[in-house]
């Protein structure tokens, strides 16, 4: 299995940058400068770069939320939370939850190729796209019925 934790409280950003300096064997501007450079040499570290800047975008819009979420909580009178302090946690909730969803998207892709075969494998086959061909109708055949 992946030695990136399943849990995803602390240092994110920390965690899968190590991960990342350790897989591709380059420091993580470095790598993200090369991909620039030349976008097509090698796709997986294009899509890790392209994902992990996505991880980072969704981490400052935690934090952001969280602080807007801290400050109206030390301003809020008494014990019951109003309206505009709830729509504030659900917030904290949503963006916990993309930063969460890209995190695993970049998990995934920095999972060894036998991993990722055996991940796909595990959701069997594809839905395909195309109609079945129409069978034609045949009438029944009744036998030994009332004529």
């Amino acid at each position: 299995m992946s030695d990136i934790p399943d849990v995803f409280d602390g240092d994110v950003l920390g965690l899968f940058a190590e991960r990342i300096e350790a897989q591709f064997s380059l420091g993580l501007p470095e790598l993200a400068q090369a991909v620039q450079a030349a976008p097509h040499a090698n796709p997986s570290a294009t899509q890790v770069v392209r994902w992990y800047a996505l991880l980072t975008e969704a981490q400052q819009g935690v934090e952001t939320a969280e602080d807007a979420l801290v400050s109206a909580l030390e301003t809020a009178p008494g014990d019951v939370l109003d309206d505009p302090v709830m729509e504030l946690a659900h917030r904290v909730n949503f963006a916990v939850a993309a930063r969460d969803g890209r995190a695993q998207v970049l998990r995934f892709l920095l999972e060894s190729p036998v991993e990722q075969a055996r991940i796909q494998r595990r959701f069997g086959p594809r839905v395909t796209t195309t109609l079945p061909t129409a069978v034609p109708a045949q009438p029944a055949r009744i036998r030994g019925g009332a004529r």
